[in-house]
């Protein structure tokens, strides 16, 4: 393994050069949500994200966004206190709503997605502010929890949700695993805990180097490379 003490310079001016700028690169960056707009996030909207992201894993995002409005009418508004229970009949019935997109495993996802929300609400006291207290510099351990705790969320999924929802997190994209290969940052498989673990140990050295936030050091690291 290279050491991980690689200066990020080297990705940040390489990022700017194929952006067209340093003005333009920045542009680009994601908004990271603050501690208290975690805190107020809704649970309804913590399951309705988990579940976009679900459905767009391995299909065409557009079809799923312009869809989107009837899935929120699907779901009645995707309460995490009714759809951990709710009967199994209702998820049946959802496989024949043409507004939504049928896929009866991922259909079945927000029940169990909708229990974890509901059992970290009661003792956080809402999901958004079992997020805020989490720490960047354990992402590894989170994105572990959640596949562990709900449904199909392993993979880069919880990444995009993280991201989606303005947690400070990096995304292990194509580009960045490509970047962080080339340098020998990881030798595992990038999904795996070991590679999670290699890359946030890179990306905790490069925030206390820049104190940037981790949605933009991976941004950044993904624009270094790739088109």
């Amino acid at each position: 393994m290279t050491d991980i003490t690689i200066n990020f310079s080297r990705f940040y001016d390489r990022a700017c050069q194929r952006k067209g700028g340093e003005s333009a690169m920045l542009a680009r960056l994601p908004k990271v949500s603050s501690v208290t707009q975690l805190e107020q996030l809704e649970d309804r909207d913590v399951l309705a994200t988990i579940t976009r992201c679900i459905f767009r894993a391995g299909f065409v995002w557009r079809i799923i966004e312009a869809k989107w409005p009837g899935f929120e009418e699907a779901f009645k508004g995707f309460v995490p206190l009714y759809w951990q229970q709710v009967p199994p009949e209702v998820l049946e019935e959802l496989s024949k709503d043409e507004r939504i997109v049928r896929n009866q495993q991922k259909i079945n996802t927000v029940p169990a997605n909708a229990r974890m929300i509901v059992e970290v609400s009661e003792e956080y006291g809402s999901f958004g502010k079992f997020l805020a207290q989490w720490p960047s510099s354990r992402q590894a351990e989170l994105l572990h929890y959640l596949k562990k705790n709900g449904s199909r969320l392993g993979g880069v999924t919880p990444q995009y949700v993280l991201r989606e929802l303005g947690w400070d997190g990096f995304i292990m994209s194509n580009d960045v695993v490509t970047a962080l290969t080339n340098y020998k940052l990881i030798d595992a498989s990038p999904t795996s805990q070991k590679g999670l673990k290699q890359a946030q140990n890179a990306f905790n050295h490069w925030h206390e180097q820049t104190q940037l936030p981790y949605s933009h050091l991976s941004r950044i690291l993904s624009y270094s490379v790739g088109k």
